[in-house]
């Protein structure tokens, strides 16, 4: 049975080589080491969480095709290493993020003082109209708590980013805060179509365009390829 959340189709949509992909959406997962980015994906991805996960060492990515607004989006979500050694690295692949989901720990306040600077380097290299989730993670840890939520919000109303508090461990607003990024970079992606097009429908051969970039749509067996290349840390 399909589960409604915010009026957005939240069961997972089998990706088979005959799915109709409306778009494909590139995310980055950014923000310090050691704040749950890995597992927030993991979550939202396959709907698991692993107890043994390890830091993520360069990038890697999973997908997951959803439906909104009548529309098959197919989510390509980069977790990216938070450790400074691969911040070089990293940054190429902010190149053709349509969303970031900026994630600090609530329980450890220097990830959260560093979010700014996160900030800076995703606007230097992704689109200009980027749409950034800013997430306090492990939300679960409340008597642990060190960054009050007040503080990011008020963060993100300075910065026009959205907010949102979640547990990776227990699941608690991992699909909403998900749900919400997709439905607003679709928003913005609408509006450059009617835009660019004078109110025509600027995709061509199943190709998704933003700004003049292209991400080409990746079929059922070029997923299975891709997906056998992430070289995840965790075995679960």
């Amino acid at each position: 049975m399909n589960q409604e959340m915010n009026g957005f189709e939240t069961e997972r949509v089998k990706e088979t080589m005959h799915d109709k992909i409306d778009y494909v959406f590139k995310v980055v997962v950014i923000g310090d080491s050691a704040v749950g980015k890995t597992q927030i994906l993991s979550r939202f991805a396959k709907n698991e969480f692993c107890f043994d996960s390890k830091s993520t060492i360069g990038v890697e990515f999973q997908t997951r095709t959803v439906t909104i607004n009548s529309k098959v989006i197919k989510a390509q979500i980069w977790d990216t290493a938070g450790q400074e050694r691969y911040r070089a690295v990293t940054s190429a692949y902010y190149r053709g993020a349509l969303g970031a989901m900026l994630v600090y720990d609530i329980t450890k306040r220097q990830s959260f003082d560093h979010v700014a600077r996160w900030v800076d380097e995703l606007r230097a290299h992704a689109d200009s109209s980027v749409v950034i989730m800013l997430i306090g993670n492990k939300g679960d840890l409340v008597d642990q708590r060190v960054v009050h939520a007040e503080d990011a919000v008020e963060f993100a109303e300075d910065q026009g980013l959205f907010f949102s508090e979640t547990s990776a461990l227990s699941g608690e607003n991992v699909e909403t805060a998900f749900f919400k990024l997709l439905e607003q970079i679709h928003r913005v992606v609408s509006k450059r179509s009617l835009e660019s097009g004078k109110g025509k429908a600027t995709r061509h051969n199943n190709v998704a365009t933003l700004q003049g970039s292209k991400l080409d749509v990746i079929s059922g067996a070029e997923l299975e390829i891709s997906e056998m290349k992430n070289l995840s840390s965790c075995s679960c």
